[in-house]
Parts: C-alpha cells; sequence; structure tokens
C-alpha cells in the first residue's frame, strides 16, 4: 500500500482516460493492478510533470488519505463508485472530474495528466464475472505477452484476420470488392456526394460507416478512436495517427491560392539569371493535387489558418499520447504550417548554395572527401585575411579527423528569431568575404517565416514532452530540399538523447540514396540520433509532368524496379551502419528506420537482412507501417510476432474525409494485386469461421507492443 500513500500529495491531479463504450460501469480488476497504475503513476511523475504544459487542469484534483492505509481498499471503493456517477461527465482531455472545463493546450495551463486505467473491487469477483465482464480497456494486459511465429509469405489468413470481426471481414471483403471496379472508383467522388444529397446526413453517414469509412478511418474524434487504438495495442500493433480532414475545394480555387500564396510581394524572379525554373510556382501545376492520389495536401488561406493547422497537429499529439503510452507517432506537413512561397524560396537558396560549392571545390555531391581540396580551401581563405566567419564557416562544413566537407552548412534556420534573407551566406573565393546567396525579402514575408518555425519548434516541443514522435512527410521535390533542411536542423536541436523527429525519404527519387547517406554523415559527425521513413513516394506521376513541362531533368527513377532497388539499397546501408554502432558498443538507436511499405518483398528484404546481420526487433531501431484498412495480412502477423509494427491511423467527421477516402478508393484501384491476395485471405478466413461456427468471434489479443 506504500504505492498508494505515494498519492496523497495536497492536491494529487488526476486525467481520466475514458472509454465512451463503457457506460454500463466501470469493470473491476484485482486490487493489485489497482496499485500497479499507482506505482506507474509514481515512477513516470517527471514524464506527466513535462507534459503537464500543454494539458492543464490545475482545479481537478483527488485527495488520498495516506494515514488510513488500514482503509485504503474501501477508498479504492468509494473512488469506484465516485467514477461511476459521473461517467456521463467525463471528457477526453477537455471536461474533468465536478464539471470543471479544461482549457485548451493551446492557452500552455497545466491540465491534469494520470492515466487511471481499471480500480478494484476485488480479484476473486472478477474472476467469478469470467470473459463477459473483462475490461474492455487496459494498459496492460494481464499475465505473459503472447507471441507467434511470423510467416513470412504472409498467407496465413488467421494471423492476418484475428484482429478483426465476422462482420469486419466481410464490409472489407465488400470493400476491395467496390474497389476493383474501374467505373465507381473513377466517379467515387461524385457518387459519395451524390448519395449524401439523395440519402441525406444520417443516412449517408451509416452507410459510409457500413463501407469505406468505417474500413479505413478510426472515428470521428479523439474520443470515438479509443477502441480502434485499444484493439491494435492489444494485437501488437501501435498508431501514427492523423487528422485527415481536408478542404474540398474546385481546381480553379486550389490554383488561385497556390498562384497567390507562392509568389513574394516582390513578383516573381523565375526570370532572373541563374533562377532553378522548377522552384518557381507554374498555373498547369497550380493544383498539387493533380495525379496524386495517396497523399494529403494543403492550400495555404492565411496565417489564421495556419494557426488552427498547429492546434490541430497539437491535439493529434495529446489524443496518440494519452492512448498508447508513448508508442505513438503523428504525421504532419511542413506546408500546413506556412506560405508555400517561403519553402520554394529556401528551396531554390540550398539548391543554389549547392551549385557553387561544387563549383567551388569543383566536385559533385553533397558530402565530398577530399583532404587536398579542404587544405588547399584553408589555406587559400587563411591568405585572404582574419575573417571569423569565414573561418567558422570552414570549420561547420570541414572535419580534422575524416577530412569531410559538407555543403550545406548549418545555417540556424530552426531558431524562431532567425532571418530568412540571412541564412545562407557563403565566402565569396574573390574577396574572402561572406555573401548572400538570397535577395532581400520583404519584413512581412519574413515574419511569416518565422511563424512557421515557431508553429513547428511549438509541435516538437510538445511531442517531446508527451513522449510522442513526430514524421514530417515528404512532398514535391520543389518543396523537399527546404522541408528535409528544416527537419534535419530539427533533429539536430531535439534529437540528442532519442530520435523524436523523423524526415521521409521517396525512394522513387533518383537522389534518394544520396540524401539519406548525406544526412546519415550528418547525424553521425553532429552526434544527434538520426530518424528516417522510407517510402516509395506520392508524387511520381506529377513529378514527372511537371519536369516535361518546364524542362527540367526528371526526379523520378526510370522504373518500378529501379525504384525497388533504390528502396533496397537505401535500406541496407541504414541497417549496415546500425549494425556498425551495435558492434563498436554504441548505442544502436542512433538510427531509426521506419519501412513504410506495402510491398511484402520490400517487408521480407529489410526482415531477412535483420536476421542476417543480427539485428533483433528488441533492438527498437526498425519498425514497419501501413495503412488502416490496407494490407492487414503484412501488419498484423508482424506486430504478433513482436516486431514493431504500426497502422496509419485517420480520423474525422464522416462528411469532411470524403476526399481522403476517394483517395484511399483510387490507390486501391492501382495496386490490384495486393487487393486479389487480401481478397483471397479474406475469404478464406470467412468461410473458416463459417465452417466452425465462429460468425460471433470477438477479438481479443494478449499482445504487447515492442
Amino acid at each position: 500500500m506504500a504505492q498508494l500513500r505515494s498519492l496523497s500529495a495536497p492536491r494529487t491531479t488526476i486525467k481520466f482516460v475514458y472509454y465512451s463504450r463503457n457506460v454500463g460501469s466501470i469493470s473491476s480488476v484485482s486490487s493489485n493492478g489497482y496499485l500497479a497504475s499507482a506505482a506507474a503513476f509514481c515512477n513516470n511523475g517527471k514524464r506527466c510533470h513535462r507534459r503537464s504544459l500543454h494539458t492543464a487542469c490545475a482545479s481537478a484534483s483527488v485527495n488520498v488519505n495516506a494515514n488510513a492505509s488500514s482503509g485504503s481498499k474501501n477508498a479504492a471503493l468509494d473512488m469506484v463508485s465516485a467514477l461511476h456517477s459521473h461517467r456521463y461527465a467525463l471528457r477526453w482531455q477537455n471536461q474533468f472530474l465536478n464539471g470543471a472545463r479544461c482549457l485548451h493546450s493551446a492557452a500552455r495551463e497545466q491540465q491534469a495528466q494520470v492515466a487511471i486505467s481499471a480500480v478494484t473491487d476485488d480479484g476473486g469477483s472478477a474472476a467469478k464475472r469470467g470473459a463477459a465482464d473483462a475490461k474492455p480497456y487496459q494498459s496492460k494486459p494481464e499475465g505473459k505477452p503472447q507471441r507467434d511465429p511470423l510467416d513470412v509469405s504472409f498467407n496465413d489468413p488467421i494471423a492476418a484476420f484475428k484482429s478483426k470481426t465476422t462482420w469486419e471481414l466481410v464490409r472489407a471483403y465488400m470493400v476491395y470488392m467496390i474497389c476493383s471496379s474501374e467505373k465507381l472508383v473513377e466517379h467515387n467522388m461524385t457518387l459519395m456526394k451524390w448519395s449524401n444529397k439523395i440519402l441525406g446526413k444520417r443516412l449517408f453517414t451509416a452507410l459510409m460507416k457500413a463501407t469505406f469509412y468505417g474500413h479505413f478511418v478510426a472515428g470521428e474524434d479523439q474520443i470515438k478512436i479509443i477502441p480502434t487504438l485499444e484493439r491494435l495495442r492489444s494485437f501488437g500493433v501501435k498508431p501514427i495517427l492523423d487528422y485527415s480532414v481536408e478542404e474540398d475545394i474546385s481546381q480553379e480555387e486550389a490554383e488561385k491560392r497556390e498562384v497567390e500564396s507562392s509568389v513574394s510581394s516582390t513578383g516573381d524572379n523565375a526570370q532572373d539569371a541563374g533562377a532553378l525554373p522548377q522552384y518557381h510556382v507554374d498555373k498547369s501545376f497550380a493544383d498539387r493535387r493533380y495525379k496524386v492520389s495517396s497523399a494529403r495536401t494543403y492550400f495555404y488561406l492565411n496565417e489564421a489558418t495556419c494557426e488552427r493547422n498547429m492546434e490541430i497537429f497539437i491535439k493529434c499529439l495529446e489524443a496518440v499520447s494519452g492512448a498508447t503510452f508513448g508508442t505513438g507517432i503523428t504525421a504532419i506537413k511542413l506546408t500546413a504550417l506556412g506560405r508555400p512561397q517561403l519553402l520554394l524560396q529556401l528551396s531554390e537558396v540550398i539548391m543554389r548554395t549547392r551549385k557553387y560549392m561544387e563549383a567551388l571545390v569543383g566536385g559533385e555531391g553533397n558530402v565530398l572527401t577530399h583532404h587536398k581540396t579542404i587544405k588547399d580551401l584553408e589555406k587559400y581563405y587563411a591568405s585572404v585575411g582574419d575573417n571569423k566567419d569565414v573561418q567558422q564557416f570552414l570549420r561547420n562544413v570541414t572535419s580534422d579527423k575524416e577530412g569531410i566537407l559538407h555543403l550545406f552548412p548549418w545555417s540556424g534556420i530552426v531558431d524562431e528569431d532567425s532571418q530568412l534573407s540571412d541564412t545562407f551566406r557563403v565566402p565569396d573565393p574573390i574577396t574572402g568575404q561572406m555573401r548572400r546567396l538570397i535577395s532581400q525579402i520583404a519584413p512581412k514575408e519574413e515574419e511569416m517565416f518565422r511563424n512557421m518555425i515557431r508553429r513547428l519548434n511549438t509541435i516538437v516541443k510538445t511531442a517531446a514532452e508527451l513522449d510522442v514522435r513526430i514524421m514530417i512527410d515528404a512532398e514535391q521535390t520543389y518543396f523537399q530540399p527546404a522541408i528535409s533542411r528544416i527537419t534535419l536542423e530539427m533533429m539536430r536541436k531535439y534529437n540528442k538523447e532519442k530520435a523524436i523527429v523523423f524526415n521521409t525519404y521517396q525512394c522513387y527519387l533518383r537522389e534518394a540514396y544520396r540524401e539519406v547517406v548525406t544526412d546519415l554523415e550528418q547525424a553521425k559527425r553532429q552526434n544527434f540520433y538520426f530518424g528516417a521513413k522510407l517510402v516509395r513516394g506520392a508524387y511520381m506521376d506529377q513529378e514527372r509532368a511537371r519536369a516535361q513541362a518546364l524542362g527540367y531533368a526528371d526526379p523520378v527513377n526510370p522504373s518500378y524496379e529501379a525504384t525497388t532497388d533504390m528502396y533496397h539499397k537505401t535500406l541496407a546501408e541504414c541497417l549496415r551502419r546500425i549494425k556498425l554502432l551495435k558492434d563498436s558498443d554504441d548505442d544502436a538507436r542512433k538510427i531509426g528506420i521506419m519501412v513504410a511499405s506495402h510491398n511484402e518483398d520490400t517487408v521480407r528484404f529489410a526482415i531477412e537482412n535483420m536476421k542476417s546481420i543480427g539485428i533483433s526487433p528488441e533492438d527498437k531501431v526498425i519498425c514497419f507501417g501501413q495503412l488502416l484498412g490496407m494490407c492487414d495480412y503484412i501488419t498484423f502477423p508482424l506486430g504478433q510476432a513482436g516486431y514493431s509494427a504500426y497502422k496509419y491511423i485517420p480520423y474525422g467527421p464522416v462528411e469532411e474525409v470524403l476526399p481522403y477516402l476517394s483517395r484511399r478508393a483510387q490507390e486501391n484501384k492501382g495496386v490490384l494485386k495486393k487487393i486479389k491476395k487480401e481478397k483471397r485471405l479474406l475469404g478464406s478466413e470467412i468461410r473458416r469461421r463459417l465452417f466452425r461456427g465462429q460468425l460471433f468471434y470477438k477479438p481479443k489479443g494478449n499482445y504487447v507492443p515492442i
């Protein structure tokens, strides 16, 4: 009982994790289970304190009498009664006990954050009630966590779908049947809109929950997604949370917004000498949704919209933290947080810096190993004069030990008071003085850039406090140099003890391998934890069409096979470096990789290479990720076998996620081979349950995610 007494601070604040379906009663577990929860709170008090900045509610408190040791059990029973009587008043992080109102995290006040997963009455009575009264919400499954052998052929329907009810299997089969029809998929958005008008909101919502929405989306808000998150966790799978609401705007409106937000107030300098055409807006491709089926698109409206997007991302962080106990991830897009023109300008100056430095050292690539070249540069600048800026520049880009010259000196662009026009400066070989590679930016646009960086810093700080990881999505190649650079500097700033910030690398790009190697080298030199999500990519058709239209080199690999080779080559290099860290008794978690792929050959490649070089799932350096509603036959066997497996979990109101649902239908149309296998496995499992009388099978897992 010492752990329970340790809760009796004068004003111990409590957060109630409320399971919305549990309206009948609060299930009980043994008194030891309750005391374990109390002990967990005490042991994690430091983390809870850090999280309190963004989840404030100072009024909610419960006093536990430390002196009443003999009556502690009765006190716990009283708490059960109190929770039961107030169950309708509880809400996820926006209400607290006795109806006190919690402020939103943006107010930066303190909310109470202690998760109470269950409260006890008597261990024996729980056993008597049996499975019918088993509690639906558990922080930790009882007993030894289950582990299953992994079938790397991914042909086991039982392992694939043991987390699904029979109705969910039938619904999935129905959805895949619809996705197999080209005409239905081609006109899916129009059909959904007409159905909404004809059926009305209530019937249309019911129809969507019985089909596409129910299959691809977890729920409407942070409360309604909790059952999905908990069931995933009980089968060894963790979430990547994404609030998938999108504006459904016309092509004309999208083009108008993009053109207006992608041109500086001083005008577009596309005709300037040395300007790179790919980093300037073109009306033909202003609708960034063109030929894109799998990626979400944000169109800039104003700074207030960007502030709202920041708040939405913070809500996602809070939701995933509260329901997953530090194992969750949130995905964000940088174009949601600022004006696109700023990213275009930054991307262009980064590429100009690269070209300038390549010409200066007479080589190619982001990382050059030329001892002689570096020494020559140092000798030359020493002869020019005693310029401290130049000397600092040389210290940043060179290494005495390895002789490495990195073409991107650390710029400090993630500092909230940085000036974009002062960010990238390089030494002039003629004068020996530092010179700017970006023209002067209007004060209003400088303020917009600082706002974007402030928003990103706020999100990452919140993630660090809540122990949630951030994955910054890749976007079009004309934004990507800026996105990657900002993300890498965020890693340097925040990934000091573990990987919190992850960058996304699209392996259909010709430069993918070189970019990853460059950033791995910087992480090693600057001693920060490197996080990468490897994907094939989402903008291939658009990128090829734009490159051809604007007259620059196609950035995409020539074939699907070349993209697969690039993916495997990049992944193998990451695994090789992890092995080197292990062999040198360094922390292997300095490199963290997510294999985000629906291709089972790629997943097998990763597993086989992990085994061959001695990397185990318990090393927590490699994880796997797929979308909710897609490739369950890959994700769940991985999670149940003890690998780190994730589902990308979208949520949001039915009518507002229709663009997302439309993309999922389009994406499934494009991967009919995968659909064919999943349909076969679904049919096999449905027949098995029919023959064995398991129509009313209820999923119940005892797996603990890595």
